[in-house]
């Protein structure tokens, strides 16, 4: 399963699953894309894709999106690839800043709801696409939603960083079981990334355009850390091209993951929330 899977990396990882016979299941937030992508796929042979539609703004979109994957025979592998950088601070309607429910909250609700489909389907691989912008990241946990401060890049990188700490604590907490989670830098890739984001970054998006890499190459570590048997057994792992690599300090911090998972699961209402001052 795929998410994002209707244009850039997420399209290519698709695709590449694919054409290696994998029954894949593209979720996008827009229909037309959703289904001209479904079609495009199934028009380069392979088993025909399965397309779900969600907004993984929202919470509520996620848990039915879960429901209705939780009816398939089974999950093999979980690609949380949708992402976005915004220009401008936008609230959901759960009261999230956006850049961080879509690209933290939104994974990290709908792996913990389809852990026991994978468990069951084990060996199953959870890949969370991240980015080397986790160093620029300052993750204040009293602030996760930057109301004091919202800054473009930092929101982005903020979300790329609790992508990893998310993905070393669900190692951490899976461990012995027959889940893998591993995370994966993608390098600079010709995408649909930064269209939403401010003027600066949109022109040095354009400048940079002629040196990204390709969708395909930029999926390929991703695909790697879906169907290669030389990770089968790695978790908790942070990859760039295809190779293991320690990321930054923060992104190594074990009591920040522990308390961004609970703060995590609070936000999500995965657990209740504590009352204050307990």
């Amino acid at each position: 399963m795929v998410t994002g899977a209707t244009s850039g990396i997420g399209k290519a990882t698709a695709a590449a699953l694919a054409g290696r016979g994998a029954q894949v299941v593209l979720v996008s937030r827009d229909r037309g894309r959703g289904e001209a992508a479904a079609a495009e796929l199934a028009a380069a042979g392979g088993p025909a894709p399965r397309l779900e539609v969600a907004d993984l703004a929202s919470m509520g979109q996620v848990r039915t999106l879960a429901d209705r994957l939780g009816a398939l025979e089974r999950i093999d592998v979980l690609i949380n690839n949708a992402g976005f950088m915004a220009g401008q601070r936008r609230v959901t309607a759960d009261g999230f800043d956006e850049v961080f429910a879509v690209n933290h909250l939104a994974p990290f609700l709908l792996t913990n709801l389809l852990l026991g489909k994978l468990a069951a389907a084990g060996p199953a691989r959870v890949i969370t696409v991240t980015s080397d912008a986790h160093t620029a990241a300052r993750l204040d946990l009293d602030d996760l939603q930057l109301e004091h401060g919202w800054q473009s890049w930092r929101a982005y990188a903020n979300s790329k960083l609790a992508n990893i700490l998310f993905t070393r604590e669900l190692a951490r907490r899976l461990e012995g079981s027959a889940v893998t989670a591993n995370c994966a830098h993608p390098g600079l890739v010709r995408t649909r990334f930064g269209r939403e984001a401010r003027l600066p970054m949109r022109a040095a998006v354009t400048l940079a355009r002629p040196f990204m890499l390709s969708p395909r190459r930029g999926a390929r570590t991703v695909v790697y850390l879906a169907t290669s048997p030389e990770v089968a057994g790695a978790t908790g792992g942070y990859y760039v091209k295809s190779q293991r690599r320690e990321p930054s300090p923060a992104a190594r911090d074990a009591a920040a993951a522990r308390r961004l998972w609970q703060l995590s699961e609070e936000l999500t209402g995965l657990t209740p929330a504590r009352p204050t001052g307990t």
